[in-house]
């Protein structure tokens, strides 16, 4: 087995009562046949210390696997939020280039993916920085050891927006539904989490695991800025819906 096999499917109904779980503990296959969680958390667990540490020394490249950890750990703790490769090289003690040459090497395991800022407004626009996001939830909160129940969990929502994205690229990846993916965001923090360009237009998403509304002044940024896009907002009642 390795860190990047087939992932669990999302049956077609029934999304809502097992969220908390796939939030929980991932989207691994076996997972879902484990009924305790202590077992499954020894299983997340033996595969970060076994498989994937394994596979990280599989690239000649790494002479110190525990600073990839330390990386994950760090992107794991930033779940959600742009990254700067410079802050993450000075919390690291590691040379830019060694940082940027980690993270292609977590994107090409599967650990990672890579979603990049949107702009064709240069001026008021961020693209230069990038989001990560965890291909499995499961290895994220074994990484920092938190399988704690949702609503005891500052992390709930940025543990939605990384599932609702993950899920949603699947399905179009699945259906052949060709896209670019990225995130938007102003330098007065307006911020949509999650946009598709298909086809030539942009369909826009803003996850909220506990709320019911777009801020009123970011929707009426992004729509001004791209009149022929849509927005809408993703949140419990219709991420079935959004997946299926």
């Amino acid at each position: 087995m390795s860190v990047d096999e087939t992932r669990y499917k999302i049956p077609n109904f029934g999304l809502l009562s097992r969220l908390e779980e796939f939030l929980r503990f991932g989207m691994y296959p076996k997972i879902h046949t484990l009924s305790g969680q202590k077992e499954k958390e020894e299983y997340l667990y033996d595969i970060i210390n076994t498989y994937l540490y394994q596979d990280l020394l599989s690239f000649q490249d790494i002479k110190k696997p525990k600073k990839i950890f330390d990386l994950l750990s760090l992107l794991s703790l930033q779940l959600g939020s742009e990254v700067s490769v410079d802050e993450l090289s000075r919390n690291l003690f590691l040379h830019r280039s060694t940082v940027e040459k980690y993270l292609d090497i977590l994107e090409k395991m599967f650990i990672i993916i890579n979603i990049r800022g949107f702009s064709r407004n240069l001026r008021k626009e961020i693209s230069k920085t990038s989001k990560y996001y965890f291909t499995d939830l499961g290895l994220r909160n074994a990484i920092i050891r938190n399988f704690n129940p949702l609503k005891l969990r500052p992390d709930a929502g940025a543990l939605f927006e990384n599932f609702g994205i993950l899920e949603r690229i699947k399905l179009l990846s699945n259906t052949k539904k060709h896209a670019n993916f990225y995130f938007w965001r102003t330098y007065d923090q307006k911020e949509i989490d999650f946009i598709e360009e298909r086809g030539g237009k942009l369909n826009a998403f803003e996850f909220k695991f506990g709320g019911d509304k777009i801020p009123r002044a970011t929707k009426k940024e992004f729509l001004k800025t791209y009149p022929q896009s849509d927005l809408k907002l993703i949140n419990r009642e219709n991420i079935e819906e959004f997946l299926v």
